[in-house]
């Protein structure tokens, strides 16, 4: 199935193809992963998003129109399912009246060329991942969504239900926080 173009692995799967989904999972789980991870703070709780996404996809793969690249899509599907789970975890939280839960370390994905930088580098995104981890929410999900899942201002909105301007200024303070936290670290 690799020789394949993604529009005929698209097609089969349109058709409910088992080896085209599989082809799709093997080809863009890490990405769906990675964002869920960063979104929901915790790799148990991304693993089972992303097979949530992907039984989704299943579903959803006939509303699939090509006006948008896939891989961005099917991220924006992942996106709009942490986004809810997020909302379901806080109002959960609302009604049970449960203290905020310890949100586990982000991993931020890099190599350097050599194995001093790449120390180097591990102990920097260590830093990261820590300071991202201790932005509030409002904060965290935006930076996320905009850096790692290289969405534009208008899809964050349009995910969040937020007006393009919030957005902005929310981006703008999530960066400004994150400075601070890893100056902080630092000092």
């Amino acid at each position: 199935m690799e020789e394949l173009e993604l529009e005929s692995v698209l097609e089969l799967a349109r058709g409910h193809d088992a080896d085209a989904f599989a082809e799709l999972y093997r080809r863009y789980a890490r990405r769906v992963f990675g964002l869920c991870r960063y979104l929901l703070g915790s790799a148990e709780t991304a693993e089972d998003a992303t097979s949530e996404v992907f039984l989704k996809l299943q579903r959803s793969i006939d509303r699939y129109d090509g006006s948008v690249p896939f891989p961005s899509w099917l991220l924006r599907v992942a996106g709009n399912h942490c986004i809810d789970a997020l909302r379901r975890k806080q109002r959960e939280r609302q009604v049970i009246g449960e203290a905020e839960a310890d949100t586990a370390l982000l991993e931020v994905a890099g190599t350097g060329p050599s194995p001093l930088s790449e120390v180097i580098s591990a102990e920097q995104q260590a830093e990261v991942r820590q300071a991202i981890a201790r932005l509030p929410e409002n904060y965290r999900v935006p930076l996320v969504l905009r850096y790692y899942g290289d969405l534009g201002y208008d899809s964050i909105a349009q995910q969040l239900r937020l007006k393009r301007d919030h957005v902005a200024v929310l981006l703008f303070r999530a960066k400004r926080e994150l400075r601070r936290v890893l100056a902080g670290e630092r000092e």
